[in-house]
């Protein structure tokens, strides 16, 4: 079960569902990964809408491995997502907003 309040979201991958977490592991592996830029400057391209599908895979992967998932960004990349690009765009936003933001007190 996937846990907002940790900072958690789920992706559908080859109809496998999968929590995705940014961990600072993964975060630092997000930021090596990043071919230009910065964290910052990244949350700033998702927020603007001006996000590539670098982004998104590179977001997404960081998200599986923060996770504790063996899929790699190449396994990622040839995989089929439930819902297509606009989901997985939709989920590395999701993961971002989650992981960059306090959560709403009860």
């Amino acid at each position: 079960m996937v846990n907002p309040h940790a900072g958690e979201a789920e992706l559908l991958v080859n109809g496998t569902p999968y929590t995705l977490k940014l961990t600072l592991g993964a975060l630092a592996g997000l930021e090596a990964a990043l071919e230009e830029g910065t964290l910052v400057e990244l949350v700033q391209r998702f927020e603007q809408g001006r996000f590539s599908a670098r982004d998104v895979l590179a977001l997404l992967a960081a998200g599986l491995q923060g996770g504790g998932h063996d899929l790699s960004r190449e396994e990622l990349a040839a995989a089929s997502i439930a819902g297509g690009p606009l989901q997985a765009a939709k989920v590395a936003a999701e993961l971002l907003l989650r992981s960059f933001s306090v959560p709403d007190a009860p």
